[in-house]
């Protein structure tokens, strides 16, 4: 699945409206370069096999020094960015890799 996504983003990543809702609130501040990152440096945590926009997957990433939560879909012509945030640690274990 991780090659699928790097291989859909060096092509064209689109951000749909949720994803740059999500980014620019005041609280999470999220910029296009921090979610590349994730994409291309991150950590696939989980996968979605059965979602209704297709298959997609959670991606973690550190940018300086704060936790980031990218959801995106590989297809074939692009990734697209479903959501970005900021995990919460009521949510989240302290890695923010597994649910509570």
């Amino acid at each position: 699945m991780l090659e699928k996504i790097i291989s859909s983003a060096k092509k064209k990543i689109l951000y749909l409206p949720h994803a740059v809702q999500q980014m620019s609130r005041p609280d999470r501040m999220i910029t296009p370069s921090e979610v590349e990152a994730a994409v291309f440096n991150g950590e696939l945590i989980e996968v979605y096999e059965n979602d209704p926009r297709g298959q997609s997957c959670l991606m973690l990433h550190f940018p300086d020094g704060r936790s980031i939560h990218v959801v995106c879909a590989p297809k074939s012509e692009y990734l697209a960015i479903i959501s970005a945030y900021i995990p919460s640690s009521e949510q989240w274990d302290t890695s923010f890799k597994k649910r509570k």
